[in-house]
């Protein structure tokens, strides 16, 4: 087992510096001057806030962690002895507080922090457990109400697992005498708090399944605890009773605590009871009930059989009114008679078959021999003989056809002289490239006229040529509108003349005299 070793080493003696030259540290030495210094300036006990990250749990048990915030990170340690009180798994992102102090590790000249407590920030650490517990056990599916298994309805044996000394096994025997006193009960002593607890409640639940053959077998168990505060119930939070308590055969009813205490071994159990006391009584009937109902059970059967008796005794009254059972080696020698009518007939008939049978069996052999395999053989023999020749036939007739049909075209080939025609079809493809070029440039020159002509007429038409005979336009100002009457204007409105060289701006006075503008 590793076990905690010092951050720094001795240092080392050094000579003293020659005269007048400066003094000399090796590294040791000015690694333990930080380390005094730091534990000079710095309290012994620091309450650090940070978030996980880089978390490491050495195979030696020691903890490695960075603690680290929005603005910068430190290196942290956590030895065995004190990760050992821990009872949540520390994770990268967990955000937690750490009481410890800063020390200096020599081997690297580096600087971390020793925790001493590790706590959730936020959330206490036995609340922060029990939700890791309870998450990863739900993944594993030990809450799945498919695997619980079913209570047995009339135990004959019950084993509680509990403290001998508590109120829980008090409750729990009084209310077992009570209800169900022909049940037999093993009592398991366990501790029920405090360290090594959840050790002792696992180890029972499994020893109890390991001698159930030899205690003449165990029918249920209770696993119970009295009420106390979240730290006197956690034994039932470990994982040890959780995974005991799931891989039981014995069915496992959990009382732990009171009605408003869940623990994880209550969740994992195939029966969850409020109480201990709910616990008893969840696992045995009340006598005087089971035997009320066995009472009742008793009476209905009495009267179903007496019902069935009755029924019985009539139908056999009626069995023996038949006329057939009143005589039956009548009736057997009636069967020996139209048996031997049946074999007489039977055997008839199997001879008969065996004839027609006899019959189509020399049928067959008669058509069989007109059909032997030698027969058939030489008949295909002479036909294939005969194909081939044919297709001999064939073949030669079709070879001739074909090169006769190649002369044909070879002759017609010579004829057509191929390589004149192409050359007269090039000769006209050119003559007729060269006059389709110049019409297109005759229908080019005349659309070029045709445009001059119509730039002519449209400058002809252009307001500017009557400008240039001195004349002028005039618009309002806003909304550049022609004016062509009088009535189109106010006194006071702004105008725009326009002429060939430029335009000008005017105020209208009176648009009732002859001389409109200033």
């Amino acid at each position: 087992m590793a076990s905690e070793r010092p951050l720094f080493s001795q240092p080392s003696p050094v000579p003293p510096p020659a005269a007048g030259g400066p003094r000399l540290l090796t590294v040791s030495q000015l690694n333990a001057l930080i380390q005094r210094v730091l534990g000079d300036h710095l309290p012994g006990t620091i309450h650090l806030v940070g978030q996980i990250s880089n978390f490491t749990r050495h195979g030696s048990g020691h903890l490695y962690l960075t603690l680290k915030d929005d603005g910068g990170e430190i290196r942290a340690v956590m030895w065995k002895s004190a990760a050992a009180g821990l009872k949540f798994k520390p994770a990268d992102g967990l955000e937690v507080v750490a009481t410890g102090h800063v020390d200096v590790y020599a081997a690297r000249g580096q600087y971390q922090f020793q925790i001493r407590r590790l706590e959730p920030r936020g959330v206490g650490a036995l609340e922060l457990a029990f939700r890791q517990l309870h998450e990863k056990l739900g993944r594993e599916g030990l809450f799945d109400p498919a695997r619980k298994k079913p209570i047995p309805r009339f135990p004959r044996t019950i084993a509680v697992v509990t403290s001998p000394t508590g109120a829980a096994i008090r409750d729990i025997l009084h209310t077992l005498r009570r209800r169900f006193p022909c049940a037999s009960v093993l009592l398991h002593p366990v501790r029920v708090q405090g360290e090594g607890a959840a050790a002792d409640v696992a180890g029972a639940i499994a020893r109890l399944n390991r001698l159930a053959g030899t205690l003449g077998g165990i029918d249920v168990m209770i696993v119970a605890r009295g009420g106390g505060s979240i730290e006197d119930l956690w034994a039932f939070n470990e994982e040890p009773v959780a995974r005991a308590i799931f891989a039981s055969r014995i069915p496992v009813i959990s009382g732990v605590g009171h009605e408003v205490d869940v623990t994880i071994a209550d969740l994992v159990a195939d029966l969850r009871a409020p109480t201990p006391t709910a616990a008893a009584e969840l696992a045995c009937p009340v006598l005087e009930e089971v035997l009320d109902l066995l009472a009742g059970l008793e009476s209905r059967l009495r009267r179903a059989v007496r019902h069935r008796l009755d029924r019985e005794r009539a139908d056999l009254a009626a069995v023996e009114r038949l006329e057939w059972l009143r005589d039956p080696r009548g009736l057997i020698r009636r069967a020996e008679q139209r048996l031997d009518e049946v074999m007489a007939r039977l055997s008839l008939g199997c001879v008969r078959l065996l004839a027609r049978y006899r019959e189509l069996l020399n049928r067959s052999a008669v058509r069989l021999a007109a059909r032997s395999p030698a027969t058939i053989l030489e008949r295909a023999r002479d036909a294939l003989d005969h194909a081939r020749r044919r297709l001999e036939w064939a073949v030669q007739h079709r070879v001739r056809e074909v090169r006769r049909a190649v002369e044909r075209l070879e002759e017609r080939l010579g004829a057509a002289r191929p390589a004149m025609k192409l050359s007269a079809e090039a000769q006209a493809l050119a003559s007729g490239y060269q006059r389709l070029l110049r019409a297109a440039s005759h229908r080019l020159a005349l659309q070029r006229q045709a445009l001059d002509s119509f730039e002519a007429r449209l400058e002809a038409t252009s307001f500017r040529k009557t400008l240039a005979r001195g004349f002028t336009i005039t618009r309002l100002k806003r909304g550049r509108v022609i004016i062509t009457r009088p009535d189109q204007v106010r006194p006071g409105d702004r105008v725009v003349t326009e002429t060939l060289e430029g335009s000008f701006e005017s105020r209208v006075q009176d648009p009732r005299q002859p001389e409109l503008f200033d």
